[in-house]
């Protein structure tokens, strides 16, 4: 009872405002005021303001969205586990089957690992620092430094 003499109260209050942005010669401002002054008058007049007040104060209703943010943290929990494991279950068995299957030469005991590829991936940001520090010298002989 209270929410909707509030609202009736905010709706005339809001239209008294648009009477006087319109006698000054505003319409377009005054048309946007009366638009959002209809609104909580419109509101009372469906019923989501009586569903809104009864819902404030009922525990069941809280106890709801209290299991609504739970099922939502437990969800989000689980997407964020299984995005940092690569997958799902059926994934990451795929992922090992191909993986055992790709690591082991077919005449092989035991995966071949490329010795040579080690030094190269050392010498590479060797290489790669010293272009960095030719960037900075030439960065600095452009402004005088």
């Amino acid at each position: 009872m209270i929410a909707e003499t509030v609202c009736s109260a905010v709706s005339a209050a809001g239209l008294g405002i648009a009477v006087v942005t319109a006698y000054r010669k505003r319409f377009l401002a005054a048309v946007r005021i009366a638009a959002y002054s209809l609104v909580p008058v419109a509101l009372v007049m469906t019923g989501i303001v009586e569903w809104l007040a009864d819902t404030a104060f009922s525990p069941t209703a809280w106890a709801g969205f209290g299991l609504l943010g739970l099922s939502w943290v437990l969800f989000t929990t689980t997407r964020m586990v299984e995005r940092r494991r690569g997958g799902t279950r059926k994934e990451r068995k795929a992922a090992r089957a191909a993986g055992s299957s790709d690591a082991v030469a077919p005449g092989a005991s035991a995966p071949a690992l490329g010795q040579g590829s080690r030094p190269a991936a050392k010498q590479a940001p060797a290489s790669r620092s010293e272009d960095d520090f030719s960037d900075i010298e030439a960065i600095l002989k452009k402004h005088g430094i």
